[in-house]
């Protein structure tokens, strides 16, 4: 794991996550551990972000890293017209580790490949979101007890949401039957869909959540992202597509967990925070401890 960067979940083999998966939850148990303080992590987000950003910069400092970088690209010298390698081969001189959120697909790929640290790809685009990925896996085995032979729901914007795409690849490896509920405008990508295919796994599509839930483990809700849409006409017509309500949750199962990489912004109403079934900021939570593991791994402090 040493100096390698996670670019696409597929960088990271399934005997690596589970290790990721098992030091996360050490670092649960115990978060404040001084073992990084003779490194330097750099945050490079050249599109905005709280949680991934937050997440990783907690993770470093309770570890005892310290943390450089900028949160908006204007705020560089990109908004004077330097390029990504010569950003990156910059900010390689004065830190041992980069996570990078990008909103071009494919950059972070770039990124790892002219970099001499390594690259933590923050999401790239509509791409992916790897680290995104690994606290899920984390939050639904807390949850349900395991990773292998669950139902698994997707809510939204299938289309362009880069933490579907890694998840969903991912859960590949896991017997996983899923279930994809969107409107035909932002159904999951073919290349995606491929990967379950490829698996010979089971998938059901739907335009309807209420006539999935009561089959669910696990209804991973996303929103609909307006940035992501070059017409507004468009996004007008699809972003209220899909509207958790409490009261929808009676028919689930009793073990189902609502999660949502977040933000929201009305895709899960705020009568479903109270319930036992919404896991979401716990999610986030757990955000810290892969990232933990993630860090300590990539700089060869910790083994998995």
């Amino acid at each position: 794991m040493k100096d390698k960067s996670l670019v696409s979940i597929n960088d990271f083999s399934l005997e690596e996550r589970t290790g990721i998966l098992k030091l996360a939850g050490e670092f649960e148990q115990n978060p404040r551990q001084d073992i990084l303080k003779e490194y330097v992590v750099a945050t490079l987000f050249f599109e905005p972000s709280t949680r991934t950003r937050l997440s990783f910069e907690s993770a470093a400092s309770r570890l005892g890293a310290k943390v450089i970088g900028f949160t908006d690209a204007a705020s560089s010298s990109v908004k004077k017209g330097e390029s990504l390698k010569d950003t990156i081969l910059t900010v390689s001189n004065y830190s041992d580790i980069i996570v990078m959120r990008h909103p071009k697909e494919g950059s972070a790929r770039f990124a790892s490949e002219v970099s001499p640290v390594p690259i933590i790809n923050a999401g790239d685009g509509s791409n992916q979101h790897p680290t995104q990925t690994m606290l899920d896996l984390y939050s639904i085995q807390k949850t349900q007890g395991k990773l292998n032979g669950l139902e698994i729901a997707f809510v939204g914007d299938l289309k362009y949401g880069r933490t579907v795409h890694s998840l969903v690849i991912a859960l590949c490896d896991y017997n996983t039957t899923f279930h994809l509920i969107s409107p035909l405008e932002l159904k999951l990508p073919s290349y995606v869909k491929q990967h379950i295919k490829d698996r010979k796994l089971e998938y059901h599509q739907y335009t309807e959540l209420e006539e999935a839930l009561p089959k669910m483990d696990i209804l991973y809700m996303t929103r609909i992202q307006k940035e992501r849409f070059s017409d507004p006409i468009e996004y007008e017509k699809v972003k209220n597509a899909y509207i958790l309500k409490n009261k929808m949750l009676e028919s689930a199962r009793e073990n189902l967990k609502v999660l949502h990489p977040l933000p929201r912004v009305n895709e899960i109403n705020e009568d479903v925070d109270s319930n036992l079934k919404a896991y979401y900021f716990q999610q986030a939570q757990n955000g810290v401890y892969v990232r933990q593991a993630l860090l300590s791994s990539i700089l060869g402090v910790k083994q998995i």
